[in-house]
This record gives structure tokens, C-alpha cells and sequence, in this order.
């Protein structure tokens, strides 16, 4: 599937592909470059709470590995849903979306202070993270998945999205704060800011 590419991205031949035990290589692939969140695998929103203590690993290698083996379990149930972007066919970003089901763990977080919307007969979906190789930053990536993530939920029969990026961007943050991607670029594509999530983020969401 190839995705609206933002101005100035045009040269680097950016597409996406629908994370798939097809393209589950490619994804190994992004998060094995050493870019600091490799050993998460993006499996933290789709646990529905935090590991006990007894289940701690001491280093990020072992992280990976179990995380790595998590997320592929939940892509042969079909529980797993992501977009991920292509520069001239190389694995350089992805998205994570899903329906509120497989991302519950944020109806269970503190700084969750607003209510689920009614959806009636529609789907609630969110969009809970974005990674960029730290080579391709600045470049349009994390646009290009989400423009990608939008047109699939339409295709899925749409519903209310949301999604949670950081208003206090400075480009110097990290972590799940940074990962959630930004508020200009949610305005970009048609959400609108419903309340804060913490003291630097905020839930926005927008009809499809």
C-alpha cells in the first residue's frame, strides 16, 4: 500500500506496508538498529498493565527477546496491528494502531482522565506510538505512517481514533513521551485536542 509522502519526501520513495507475518522480517528488522527502543518491540500498550515484579528481566537484551516473542504471538492471532515505512524499500518507521481492545492498558493509566467516547455501533481505535530510525528524522516518516494507519481504519469501517502526542515538543525528548508523536502533526490530519494526558501530552481525537 503506498501512503500520501509529505513535501520534500518525494526523493526518498516512501511507502508503507500493514504489519504481517509477511512483513514481520522487515520489523525485526527496524527494531534490531540499535536506536534505544529496539528491546520494547512495542508490546507495552497491548499488556494490559504492568508486568509484577517477579517477571522484571535485569537488561534489555532479554527484554527484547521475550518482547520480540510476545509481539510475534499476537501477530499469528491477528491481535497486532502497526504501519510500517519504507525509504527506497529499507524499514525505517512505524506506527502502532488498534482497536481499544488490543491497546486497553491506557483505560487503566492515571493520567487517563477522560472518558472513552460513545460509539454506539462504530469502533473506537487508537494510535499509541511511532518509532523513526534516528537516520531518517525530520523527514516526513512518522506523517507517512500515520496518513497510512488513517486510510486503513477507513477501509476497516472507521469509527472515533485517538491518539495521545506530546504538546511540549523541543525535540530533545525521548521515550514513551516523544513516541506518541506530535500535536501539529494530529492537527495536520483532522484531530482536535479533548484533554490533557499528564503534564506534557494530551488526548486528541478525530471522526473517520
Amino acid at each position: 500500500m503506498k501512503s500520501p509522502t509529505p513535501a520534500g519526501s518525494a526523493a526518498m520513495k516512501l511507502s508503507t506496508k500493514e504489519l504481517s507475518e509477511k512483513t514481520w522480517p522487515d520489523f525485526v528488522e527496524l527494531f534490531s538498529k540499535g536506536n534505544g527502543w529496539d528491546h520494547c518491540c512495542c508490546v507495552h500498550f497491548q499488556r494490559p498493565r504492568t508486568l509484577p515484579k517477579d517477571q522484571w528481566l535485569p537488561t534489555r537484551k532479554l527484554r527484547a527477546v521475550r518482547n520480540r516473542r510476545e509481539q510475534k504471538k499476537l501477530i499469528d492471532k491477528g491481535c497486532a496491528h502497526g504501519i510500517l515505512v519504507y525509504a527506497s524499500g529499507v524499514p525505517v518507521g512505524w506506527c502502532q494502531y488498534g482497536l481499544r481492545e488490543e491497546l486497553a492498558r491506557i483505560d487503566d493509566m492515571r493520567i487517563y482522565r477522560v472518558p472513552p467516547p460513545e460509539t454506539r455501533t462504530g469502533k473506537f481505535w487508537r494510535i499509541t506510538c511511532f518509532v523513526v530510525d534516528r537516520k531518517y528524522r525530520r523527514r516526513g516518516i512518522a506523517g507517512a505512517a500515520l496518513a497510512a494507519a488513517l486510510e486503513t481504519i477507513k477501509q476497516e469501517g472507521g469509527g472515533i481514533v485517538e491518539a495521545y502526542p506530546v504538546a511540549n515538543w523541543e525535540g530533545k525528548s525521548f521515550g514513551n513521551m516523544s513516541t506518541h508523536g506530535t500535536v501539529s502533526m494530529f492537527k495536520k490530519a483532522g484531530f482536535e485536542r479533548v484533554a490533557p494526558f499528564g503534564n506534557t501530552n494530551v488526548v486528541m481525537r478525530r471522526k473517520i
